[in-house]
């Protein structure tokens, strides 16, 4: 049987996941991490990405973050943020259409408050199509 370390994943809002994994992979500040079980405690901060839990069956479940904290310590991982949402949960259309809105309100030039806003909601948006994208290839193997 294989070694595994629980995961969670929680949001502002509530737990998006909670269950065994073999591995959990998430975007780092400074790049990818891969956490499996027994690795060394650690805290660190997120980027806006994906986070992928490989759970025992093999199975790989993909999720989009706004960014956040990892935090592994001996028997979990856990994975704070503002948002989340499981890949099969993304709105494509509604998340094109928020893409859209950043994107013009950037063109555009407003605001600074709405240029930020504008540019953490294109990246959410980019992260949530890169994430049904991954999961469409996924279901066509």
């Amino acid at each position: 049987m294989a070694s595994t370390i629980r995961c969670d994943i929680v949001s502002a809002e509530q737990e998006i996941y909670h269950g065994e994994a073999t591995l959990v992979v998430a975007t780092g500040e400074l790049g990818e991490l891969g956490i499996a079980p027994r690795h060394a405690p650690l805290i660190t901060r997120l980027k806006a990405g994906k986070v992928v839990v490989t759970t025992p069956s093999g199975e790989q479940l993909d999720f989009a973050i706004s960014g956040g904290i990892l935090e592994v310590q001996p028997q979990v991982v856990t994975v704070l943020t503002d948002t989340a949402i499981r890949a099969q949960d993304i709105d494509e259309a509604a998340v094109k259409a928020a893409k859209e809105e950043a994107e013009r309100v950037i063109a555009n030039r407003g605001e600074t408050e709405d240029l930020e806003a504008a540019q953490r909601k294109l990246m959410e948006a980019i992260v949530q199509l890169q994430a049904l994208e991954r999961l469409r290839r996924t279901l066509k193997h």
